[in-house]
């Protein structure tokens, strides 16, 4: 806990720093604070905010910067958030209409990049793997073809390997079975289902539609939620990152495996509202000189993803929250049934 004294020093140096990028000394915070404080006294807060380790001294310069911490407390408890400027509301309510899903999802994350001139991200809704039909075909005596084609009318192939050949009536007779019991389910769920209703089909067939829902279990379990990046290479003019070839390389380490990514945006999911992920604070982001700024969007009151911006923890808060919040609602309005 510190005083209201050092919570006003520390937020005028936070803003400071975020505006200016450069160490913030005793005299600047003199000037710039609502306190009337001599440098001497400001010098003896910041040396206790050091030692609460939400301040440090870089190098040898006389001025201070925010810590991991230090930009914690500045967010949770200290910031205050600007209204969005006429334009930028202009701009987020014009370009997220209710329209195609996918194009919904694309101007939204192009819009954060854009107002943000940082990275934009969106997590794509997953789509539940059911099937409306599918159709076995022979290619040789140890290899069927399987073809699934979704309630989208979209096709996807796998291969099969059988332990016995079969003829083309036999797997007529498995696809008529399987679509009359299993169509419009997962194939977990068909399965499930399936291990249920053995004992109707014949010892033959029942390998051939245990190898089928296999297939199309695994291809359920490898399948990850689609992620939708923009403005990526805005990063590279971010002088907190581009001046450190190793930061840039872990930074896009992070885009290109996107492992870290998923679960930190999966973990806003089970949040309400934004939420403030910042590098060397949060076990989530890899990185301490990144922070991640995110809210989930809904479809017809059902959470099904996240948005949001990715920077450097020298980013203007207050300005950026308001932007990902509203880009949530407007998604989530685009997207759900009218009222």
């Amino acid at each position: 806990m510190i005083d209201e004294r050092a919570r006003s020093i520390l937020k005028t140096l936070v803003e400071r720093y975020i505006t200016d990028g450069s160490p913030v000394g005793s005299r600047a915070l003199s000037k710039w604070s609502t306190l009337d404080l001599s440098p001497a006294t400001i010098r003896n807060v910041m040396a206790d905010l050091e030692e609460l380790r939400l301040v440090v001294s870089p190098h040898t310069s006389a001025g201070r910067v925010p810590t991991p911490q230090g930009y914690r407390m500045f967010v949770d408890s200290l910031l205050t958030v600007k209204p969005l400027a006429i334009d930028v509301q202009t701009a987020l309510s014009g370009g997220i209409q209710r329209e195609d899903p996918n194009r919904v999802l694309s101007k939204a994350v192009n819009l954060l990049s854009s107002l943000s001139s940082f990275a934009g991200v969106i997590t794509a809704p997953k789509k539940a793997a059911l099937f409306r039909h599918v159709e076995f075909l022979s290619l040789s005596d140890r290899k069927v073809l399987l073809i699934i084609v979704t309630p989208d009318g979209d096709v996807q192939n796998r291969i099969l390997i059988v332990e016995k050949p079969y003829t083309q009536s036999e797997l007529s007779m498995a696809a008529n079975f399987f679509n009359q019991h299993f169509a419009g389910l997962t194939f977990q769920q068909a399965k499930q289902r399936l291990s249920e209703e053995l004992h109707q089909i014949s010892q033959d067939i029942s390998k051939l539609m245990q190898a089928a829902v296999n297939a199309g279990t695994e291809s359920e379990e490898s399948a990850t939620d689609g992620v939708l990046l923009s403005g990526e290479r805005k990063l590279l003019d971010v002088s907190d990152l581009s001046t450190d070839m190793d930061r840039l390389k872990k930074m896009f380490g992070v885009f290109e495996q996107r492992t870290a990514l998923l679960r930190l945006l999966e973990s806003s999911n089970r949040a309400e509202g934004v939420q403030i992920f910042i590098g060397g604070d949060s076990s989530l982001v890899p990185m301490e000189e990144m922070s991640v700024i995110s809210a989930p969007y809904q479809v017809n009151g059902e959470v099904v993803g996240t948005l949001g911006v990715i920077g450097p923890t020298r980013m203007a808060y207050e300005r950026l929250i308001p932007i990902v919040d509203i880009t949530s609602k407007l998604v989530s309005s685009a997207l759900s049934d009218p009222d």
